[in-house]
């Protein structure tokens, strides 16, 4: 997809904050659910039309669901409860719920809706006592019609509290814990991509609520049965690691700079790009990450403002800052849903409600872990 100079894609007029703390896992999610009671159900038609879309026929789709939630109970049964959880707390069944928690792993089944593109950088920048700590920025860029589907969050209860945004059902995305680690995420395509293992947005909450440091989420996330690809930025104050997450393992990328990390949606490491659905994604992560890549050696990043400035391209570059094309068909029309930044040493994630060009017209909402 390239960038088109359309009128802003439809969003509406208030987003959702919603905030969940409780001990008890499954009562955690019914409170998600009843806060999300009212948007879930269009997420979840949103989400019927993508999977048709793929070839995925309504019995596929929840076979693949209950599997997946097989898969999360038999390792970490809490977040089972969650999800079922929030199915009690929105009047829907359980397996729906799953089914959204499994998208991208449903999705993988087939080409004709293919992921969309995001783009990350984590830097490390110095701090007025001479010191230093890791920020990062990242545009979460999805389906249009899922414009209305996503919303802040705040959970508490598990190990760690963490805030940030995901899509309604789903237990994390993007975020922060109160320990300090922060997580940007991006999805990657291999060849073995199925249903099975830990759904990556089920990791994505995993980490988040367990994992105390980047470390301590590498530990996590070798130790999971993995079925399905994605990328997970993961820095603390002190460190960070960017993953490569596979059916075929989990590898370390090496920062493209001194200092720095940058992704896009392919993978950076050989073993498991040697079977990548390069289809998918090139040649437009490959254009964006070179683009970023080279932007950032001519002008290196040095404080934090600067970071979602370097995300902000126009007509004629790769679509960093990714628009629709509102004239393009259903499942063809991504757009940089929200733009976050994530500081894990003030435990805050910012978050707008927009592209990266317009962190100046658009809202924010902050976030305190």
């Amino acid at each position: 997809m390239r960038l088109v100079t359309s009128a802003p894609y439809p969003r509406p007029d208030h987003r959702p904050h919603v905030s969940a703390d409780a001990a008890d896992p499954r009562l955690r999610g019914r409170i998600r659910g009843r806060q999300l009671a009212d948007g879930l159900h269009g997420t979840l038609d949103a989400y019927d039309r993508l999977f048709t879309l793929a070839g995925r026929r309504p019995a596929a789709v929840r076979d693949d669901a209950d599997r997946a939630l097989d898969a999360i109970g038999a390792f970490r049964p809490a977040l089972r409860e969650q999800i079922e959880g929030i199915a009690e707390g929105a009047a829907v069944e359980p397996w729906q719920v799953a089914a959204l928690n499994a998208r991208t792993e449903i999705l993988a089944h087939g080409s004709a809706v293919p992921p969309g593109e995001c783009s990350t950088i984590v830097r490390r920048l110095r701090t007025a006592d001479g010191g230093s700590t890791h920020v990062g920025v990242q545009t979460w860029d999805w389906h249009v019609e899922l414009s209305s589907s996503w919303h802040t969050l705040e959970s508490a209860g598990g190990a760690h509290r963490y805030v940030g945004i995901t899509e309604h059902g789903i237990l994390a995305k993007i975020g922060v814990n109160s320990a300090g680690l922060a997580l940007h995420f991006n999805i990657l395509g291999h060849r073995d991509d199925r249903v099975g293992g830990i759904p990556v947005h089920v990791l994505a909450a995993l980490v988040l609520e367990e994992a105390g440091s980047a470390e301590h989420a590498r530990e996590i996330l070798r130790e999971a049965p993995l079925t399905s690809s994605g990328s997970f930025t993961l820095f603390d104050a002190h460190s960070a690691l960017l993953l490569d997450l596979s059916p075929v393992g989990v590898f370390e990328v090496p920062e493209v700079a001194e200092g720095t990390h940058l992704r896009t949606n392919h993978f950076l490491t050989d073993v498991p790009s040697r079977h990548e659905k390069t289809w998918l994604y090139q040649p437009d992560s490959g254009e964006r990450y070179a683009f970023l890549r080279d932007r950032l050696a001519r002008n290196p990043v040095e404080r934090a403002g600067e970071l979602i400035q370097r995300l902000v391209t126009g007509p004629g570059a790769p679509p960093v800052t990714c628009v629709p094309d509102m004239d393009g068909p259903t499942g063809g029309r991504w757009a940089s849903l929200a733009t976050v930044v994530l500081d894990p040493a003030s435990r805050t994630a910012q978050v707008l409600d927009g592209t990266p060009a317009e962190h100046t017209t658009r809202p924010w909402r902050s976030l305190h872990a």
